[in-house]
């Protein structure tokens, strides 16, 4: 698994090169976000983690140019805490953030999440976790071997998180999914469908270990 880490930390880059090259990863490293964009572009990584105070382009501008061209995972690790950064990083095409200082176990886990993703988007049409099989081309969901029946809009609430796997999906995405539009106001309709897919799928609905809500940002499918 190809791994570009893009951060102007020296320090943090070798630390993460060589406990990520221990755990399997082949890493390639950038200084700025001009030498990010054009490695990704010579090296087409699986995964892209990126920080976004860089100099020559900073990490926002760095995902408005990646996604112009590529759909690769990409992970911020970053020193800012304030959700308007994290919700401008999801909004630019982010697939999760990570607050420095992290555990590297937590970091290893994302990123696990996130390749699984990659993988799937690879052309994978079902998604499982638990006991519950998620056939995207079929449209249906199982349930130890059960179909479960879904209305509609849990319908495709549950496509959109098993669309992307591991990575956190903003309530603006999925209000915009659903509705068509992200200016539709979430009067707790969200809570309502994801109290119903849990209900319906999760063994231990009131603690739900796959399909979680991240506070006040949106949610996610842990596999």
């Amino acid at each position: 698994m190809k791994l570009l880490i893009a951060d102007d930390d020296p320090q943090m880059v070798r630390a993460l090169r060589i406990t990520l090259s221990a755990h399997g990863y082949d890493v390639v490293s950038a200084g700025d976000g001009a030498a990010a964009i054009a490695l990704a572009a010579q090296g087409h990584p699986d995964v892209i983690m990126l920080d976004l105070g860089m100099p020559r382009l900073d990490g926002i501008e760095v995902i408005h140019a990646l996604r112009g061209w590529t759909n690769a995972p990409i992970i911020v690790v970053s020193g800012r805490t304030g959700s308007a950064d994290k919700v401008e990083a999801l909004d630019a095409g982010a697939d999760d953030f990570v607050t420095k200082p992290f555990q590297i176990d937590e970091l290893l886990a994302r990123l696990r999440a996130l390749s699984r993703r990659s993988l799937a988007t690879g052309g994978e049409s079902t998604v499982g976790f638990g006991d519950v099989v998620v056939d995207l081309a079929d449209k249906t969901a199982t349930r130890a071997g059960t179909r479960v029946h879904l209305t509609p809009t849990e319908w495709r609430m549950l496509e959109h998180l098993a669309r992307h796997p591991g990575a956190l999906v903003t309530r603006q995405d999925l209000l915009k999914e659903i509705w068509g539009s992200e200016q539709v106001s979430d009067s707790g309709y969200l809570r309502l469908y994801m109290s119903q897919l849990r209900k319906k799928l999760e063994r231990e609905p009131s603690a739900p270990v796959h399909l979680l809500t991240e506070s006040g940002m949106g949610y996610r499918l842990v596999l």
